[in-house]
């Protein structure tokens, strides 16, 4: 997994690619810790270069809610498809994360 992060309208918008399995998602929830312990609490992540996500990868996005919910954070996902957007349907993720077709309208959705 690569992971790249910018700053955007007062957001992270962090950009995957490649894998989030159990080998990526312990380097996936470090950055988000870091992030919002760093005083983060706004996020976009962008999954249009994500080809996989494992179950170990939903963890580390719950891990993620959970910590920004603490902090009264939010967050939206955004450019979800193929493989990625099916294990979200199984998985009912859709109904945990409020997600967006694109970075754009996921930054407006934080506003």
């Amino acid at each position: 997994m690569d992971l790249q992060t910018r700053t955007e309208n007062n957001a992270i918008v962090l950009t995957l690619s490649g894998r989030l399995d159990a080998v990526t998602a312990p380097e996936y929830e470090k950055k988000i810790r870091d992030l919002i312990e760093g005083g983060n609490i706004c996020f976009v992540v962008d999954f249009e270069q994500l080809d996989y996500i494992s179950s170990a990868g939903l963890r580390a996005l719950l891990v993620m809610a959970k910590l920004l919910n603490a902090k009264g954070g939010r967050a939206c996902l955004a450019n979800i498809k193929g493989n990625v957007q099916s294990v979200f349907d199984m998985s009912g993720f859709n109904a945990v994360f409020k997600i967006k077709d694109s970075v754009a309208e996921a930054l407006a959705a934080l506003k």
